[in-house]
Order: structure tokens, then C-alpha cells, then sequence
């Protein structure tokens, strides 16, 4: 699967300057000119990608989570993580996969991928995992307590737009298929196991939805 990049609608200048290198966010200033044609100092956050996936089940139960962190209230969830540096992006959907259900997948499709928000040079991509295997334990990192919670389609779309759901980035994508009927099956599509979908470039698969 070739994955691109999504490119920011703010993107970080080659003249920009790290001015501060954190845990998770990086600092970065610029001189930017302005209209009239003084100048001002920009600044952007820098962080990892990450990396979401929803676990469709055999049966078609959708495997989500119920998760708690550290200094955070419970959320629900998909499954995910960063992705380390220099990790493929698949490869980093796999390991969270992998880590946090127990499971592997035979199929992953390309759901989503964006920057949520545009002072943060940051991207999320979303995936359908199909075709699942159970060959592991959980393995969680200290920070994280995971109750796997496996919910039908018509319940996941209703926890998704509840306002303890973490994964905002595809809840525009419910709020139009609850609008579109259209929009609905193609969804309803994409979370059957036994659908067939072919290769999708990034563009085309978001689009389609």
C-alpha cells in the first residue's frame, strides 16, 4: 500500500527554525511577510503521525475501546498510537493493532488521513482492519488501561457521535452518511467483512465516502 502524505494547508517553510524540541511537540518560528509588507513571526507545532484502526470482526462487530489515560477522563476509542520515527505508516498500524487488541489483519484499507488542525504539522490515518486473527494478549504501554468493547454498526455510529468519542477526525464522515443514504451503504459497505473492495488511492477513497 503506497501512502502518501497529506500535505498541511499551513505547511512549516524550509527558513523555519526548531526553537524548542519537547516530549511530543517541536516548536517552529519563521519570518513571515505580511500584506502591507512588515513582517511578523509565525509559529507552528510539529508532532508524530498517528496511526487509528477499526477492527471489524468476523460476525461484523465493530471493536472499539474503552480507554483511560493518565491525568484524562475515560474515552472511547479505535484502536492506535504514534507512529515511531522511521516506521512505515501500515507497519504502525499493525503494531498498534497488534498491541492493544491482540489481533492481526489480513486486509487494511485506507479510510482517512488528514491534519486535523492546521498549526500543528501533525497526520491521522484511519484504517479498516478485516480479516482478523487472534494471536496475542494485549500488550499495553504504562499509560494505558484498554477494555475491548465489540458493538454492532448502528451502535458504533451512535457511540462515534457521542461527545466521550475520541477519533473526531471521521465524524464528519458519519454526521454525512447519517444525511445521505447513498453515503450510508457505501459505509455500511466498508464495515462488512465479507465486502469486496479494490486498491484505493488516498484521494479516491476519501472522496468515495
Amino acid at each position: 500500500m503506497d501512502i502518501k502524505r497529506p500535505k498541511s494547508k499551513q505547511p512549516i517553510p524550509d527558513n523555519a527554525k526548531k526553537v524548542f524540541d519537547g516530549v511530543l511537540f517541536d516548536v517552529y518560528q519563521w519570518e513571515q511577510e505580511m500584506f502591507d509588507g512588515t513582517k511578523a513571526t509565525f509559529e507552528k507545532l510539529k508532532r508524530p503521525d498517528t496511526v487509528v484502526v477499526f477492527p471489524i470482526l468476523d460476525d461484523g462487530k465493530i471493536l472499539l475501546t474503552e480507554q483511560e489515560q493518565p491525568g484524562k477522563e475515560p474515552f472511547m476509542g479505535a484502536a492506535g498510537g504514534r507512529v515511531d520515527n522511521g516506521e512505515d505508516i501500515l507497519e504502525a498500524a499493525k503494531r498498534e493493532l497488534l498491541e492493544e487488541t491482540g489481533y492481526e489483519a489480513s486486509e487494511f484499507i485506507l479510510w482517512d488521513a488528514q491534519h486535523p488542525t492546521s498549526k500543528i504539522d501533525w497526520v491521522v490515518y484511519t484504517f479498516i482492519a478485516r480479516g482478523l486473527k487472534k494471536v496475542a494478549d494485549v500488550n499495553l504501554d504504562a499509560g494505558e488501561k484498554i477494555v475491548l468493547k465489540p458493538v454492532n454498526f448502528d451502535e458504533f455510529i451512535d457511540i462515534a457521535i457521542s461527545k466521550n468519542f475520541v477519533e473526531k477526525e471521521i465524524i464528519p464522515k458519519l454526521y454525512e452518511a447519517k444525511l445521505y443514504p447513498g453515503k450510508m451503504e457505501k459505509l455500511k459497505k466498508l464495515f462488512n467483512p465479507k465486502s469486496i473492495w479494490k486498491p484505493f488511492l488516498l484521494t479516491q477513497l476519501t472522496l468515495s465516502l
